[in-house]
């Protein structure tokens, strides 16, 4: 929900306003589609990089206003707490050598960010959650400035009527309660976007859906929370419950969750933005003077503010985005379910990963998502993020291996032909590729090396302080840009 709003009470006259501003958008929608009002696909990705701010002795470091001052650059934005940046890279046609400019662009902003950060006493960190997290950090006061944070907070309490509850088991247990969203902001993520036609969303969604639970155990990153180890990625979970609009009673009723892996395969990208407004009151009651269907019938392009502003409060794994660039309207889907990290050429192996899987996926003829379950997808999306590069993933016509397994023998050779087909270049291929099949073999990916080497340092450090240490270690080789499954652990 990266929309700025100002601060303000909604009334109930503004939540009825809203609920039929929003329908009046999903119609016109409906038409835009109908009518085929969309720009055409450019082949088109484009990357978001959620990044931590760390203090000298590890800690989160509430210094983000004053680092994007220092950076001074646009594709730098505030976060939900005040040790959250992101960084959003310009969108890039996906064929020859995209990966070999996106990664020398963004190390080189990264390093920029880095350099400048270092003046307000801070260290960049790609990481999925900062290990040295602590309860005192997750506040309202650590809040960045941004109004949007602190309104969306207030409506966020005002639906559940009562703290969040975090309760994770992994190998480790958490108990704790929240008294506010800040929880959100120890999860830093990638997201992945593809700009696609309205007649092949639904294939590409699809697409991204399956191969969720493969995507998060080739790349967790996030073992860690509050000092504890839980999952191999504890961010799907953590983020779950943090977001988490729902009481218990609500829960048990089977009111569906905000951040939300979906329920069916779908056939158009209308199922989701329909699913939206009919599941989903609204956080943020906002509306403009636009009137769409006065918009479209002119032959202008609406904005449909309201029902895009509503999808920014439900957090798909995947998902949809309409969006007007220079008068053109298109469509993407959003692969929001990565962590950030461990190194750029890490991110960009598991980039490459997603967009050679989904192309062959989404044009196969007989496609994966017609011969298994969409509960079975799903039990992949949490073994993947439970058990990381240990985990056990089902895939049609194979049944349940090891996702090592399954990544070696039969997805990797589909995602090199499916970058073929983009025509990324084989130079690229190769390399970002190879790191996915580095990890198999070596079984490591950032949640093992962090977990392996926590361990070697808790042997003569006690927790915090070995925590602390395996996080400037981590640090240390992050900048190397070295894949993570090389850097040694002991």
């Amino acid at each position: 929900m990266g929309q700025d709003v100002a601060s303000r009470q909604f009334t109930r006259e503004d939540r009825q306003r809203y609920r039929q501003k929003v329908k009046r958008c999903l119609d016109v929608f409906a038409r835009m589609l109908a009518e085929s009002r969309f720009d055409a696909e450019r082949r088109s990705m484009g990357l978001e990089i959620e990044l931590n701010l760390a203090d000298a002795a590890g800690d989160p470091s509430m210094v983000n206003e004053k680092v994007l001052e220092l950076i001074c650059d646009p594709d730098f934005q505030t976060e939900l707490a005040q040790f959250n940046i992101e960084i959003n890279i310009p969108p890039r046609l996906l064929d020859g050598d995209v990966f070999t400019g996106l990664e020398a662009a963004v190390r080189a902003s990264l390093n920029h960010a880095d350099d400048v950060a270092d003046q307000a006493g801070a260290d960049v960190v790609m990481i999925g959650i900062l290990p040295t997290v602590r309860k005192e950090h997750l506040t309202e006061e650590t809040f960045s400035a941004n109004p949007r944070y602190a309104l969306l907070n207030e409506q966020v309490f005002a639906a559940r009527g009562e703290d969040i509850h975090l309760a994770i088991d992994g190998v480790e247990r958490i108990s704790a309660y929240a008294d506010s969203i800040a929880p959100e902001a120890a999860c830093t993520s990638v997201q992945l976007h593809l700009q696609v036609n309205p007649e092949t969303f639904a294939a590409h969604w699809n697409a991204s859906q399956a191969i969720a639970g493969v995507q998060l155990a080739m790349g967790a990153n996030s073992p860690f929370f509050f000092g504890k180890e839980l999952w191999r990625e504890t961010r799907i979970a953590l983020f779950e419950q943090a977001a988490d609009t729902r009481s218990d009673e609500l829960k048990a009723q089977g009111v569906r969750p905000r951040v939300w892996f979906g329920e069916r395969w779908i056939t158009s990208i209308f199922d989701l933005f329909e699913e939206n407004v009919r599941y989903f009151p609204s956080l943020l009651p906002i509306v403009d003077d636009e009137d769409p269907v006065e918009v479209l019938d002119r032959g202008d392009v609406p904005q449909l503010g309201e029902l895009r502003l509503h999808n920014g409060t439900i957090y798909r794994w995947n998902r949809p985005v309409y969006d007007v660039v220079r008068g053109r309207p298109h469509l993407r889907v959003e692969n929001r379910c990565l962590p950030a990290g461990p190194t750029v050429v890490d991110v960009l192996a598991n980039a490459a990963l997603y967009y050679g899987l989904v192309k062959v996926l989404a044009e196969a003829d007989r496609p994966a998502w017609s011969q298994m379950s969409f509960s079975a997808a799903e039990e992949n999306f949490h073994a993947g993020a439970r058990h990381g590069i240990d985990a056990r993933i089902y895939w049609p016509g194979i049944g349940e291996v090891p996702v090592t397994e399954l990544v070696l023998r039969h997805l990797l050779p589909m995602a090199h032909r499916g970058l073929d087909e983009w025509g990324v270049s084989a130079a690229d291929r190769d390399r970002l590729l190879g790191v996915i099949e580095g990890r198999c073999l070596r079984e490591t990916n950032g949640a093992a090396w962090q977990a392996e080497a926590f361990h070697t340092e808790f042997e003569r450090h006690d927790r915090p302080d070995a925590l602390r240490e395996m996080m400037r270690r981590y640090v240390d080789h992050m900048h190397s840009n070295e894949p993570v499954h090389t850097w040694p652990a002991g």
